[in-house]
């Protein structure tokens, strides 16, 4: 049988940053380079639900991030693909660049959004079930995007939903969408990452924070394991004894990539080709941001060409001084987000046919 695939025959190229950003911004023109966009892997997520990174394959990751690049340059506006949908954007947890990067996505493919900014505006206030809310929402929308300050959360409103539910948060659980993001800024950054790469190639990644306790790292490491035979080494620095905990540990020790645990950036900033920062730690049952031994600045000891990513919002722990240099991936890891998320949308909705054909012909 021969796959179904869709490829790029004209587009409209961004410019080299079409935001006036500071720091870099890679094409996302590199990352699709001559390459198809196999649309019966991205089919592989009509009609479901985005919960965690253990969904994802490195197969399906790639071609979400292909078409996210697609998305980035080419102007597909015009075609309304999410036309008639309503997507519920339900936020129990303060956010800014989750819930505008998400709304922003369906605004822009001109679906309809419905929005809980606060989950105190909600029957949650009364004492009303997640469950409950989940068979409302049933009715209200055709998915869900949801973030919530518990992690069982995503069970509970699961229980009666039956439209699909991308997790936007849960508590200290996962964030899979943002780990996307995440590897969709660095594979723009080094495309070669896709396939095999060579043992010279091959990048020593840094991971500030508590992968155990912490969502966003949580779920970046795992996606990075995915891409384990690009990787030389995973650094892991943290100010918990045990910040991985006993799944985090056993998959990173099956996954045969070497690494190592500090509680002191200075300790190993000197060899990392990317750097994952975080400014909230999850210790016990509160948050507080990390300390010194976790700062960067411009006069750290930074490799010429190593790259920074954060989920953002920061604090004091990365510093506004490396904004305007080139190891600045954080501002495109934000922004990318969205075609990202765009990316999901029209894949979980199957809105494939409403993609304007002069420019991703279908191959039958």
């Amino acid at each position: 049988m021969v796959k179904e695939k869709f490829h790029t025959s004209k587009t409209t190229v961004l410019d080299e940053n079409p935001l006036n950003s500071d720091g870099l911004y890679p094409d996302p023109e590199k990352l699709l380079s001559k390459d198809t966009i196999n649309l019966n892997i991205l089919k592989r997520l009509v009609g479901q639900s985005v919960i965690s990174v253990d969904q994802f394959d490195k197969e399906l990751v790639l071609e979400v991030c292909k078409f996210a690049a697609l998305l980035e340059s080419t102007e597909i506006a015009s075609s309304h693909p999410l036309d008639g949908k309503i997507v519920i954007t339900a936020f129990f947890e303060a956010s800014t660049r989750t819930r505008l990067s998400f709304e922003s996505a369906v605004l822009r493919l001109d679906g309809k959004i419905v929005s809980i900014a606060n989950g105190n505006s909600t029957g949650v206030a009364k004492g009303e079930s997640l469950s409950d809310i989940g068979e409302m929402f049933n009715a209200y929308g055709d998915v869900v995007v949801m973030r919530h300050t518990e992690t069982e959360s995503v069970d509970e409103v699961m229980s009666n939903l039956r439209i699909p539910l991308i997790n936007a948060g849960n508590g200290s659980g996962e964030h899979p969408t943002q780990a996307l993001a995440d590897w969709f800024a660095i594979l723009k950054w080094k495309p070669q990452l896709k396939g095999e790469v060579t043992k010279e190639a091959k990048i020593h990644l840094g991971i500030l924070g508590t992968p155990g306790s912490m969502r966003a790292v949580n779920s970046f490491l795992r996606m990075s394991l995915l891409f384990r035979q690009g990787i030389r080494k995973i650094s892991i620095v943290s100010e918990m004894a045990d910040p991985l905990g006993e799944e985090l540990e056993e998959l990173l020790s099956a996954s045969g990539v070497e690494y190592f645990i500090t509680n002191d950036i200075n300790e190993v900033v000197s060899d990392l080709d990317v750097i994952y920062m975080n400014s909230i730690a999850f210790l016990g049952d509160s948050y507080r941001s990390l300390d010194s031994r976790f700062k960067l600045h411009k006069d750290s000891k930074l490799k010429d060409d190593a790259v920074v990513l954060h989920p953002l919002a920061r604090l004091d722990e990365l510093d506004p001084n490396l904004d305007t240099t080139t190891h600045n991936l954080y501002f495109t890891q934000a922004h990318g987000a969205v075609f990202i998320r765009q990316a999901l949308f029209i894949s979980v909705l199957n809105r494939f046919a409403k993609l304007p054909k002069e420019h991703i012909p279908f191959s039958e």
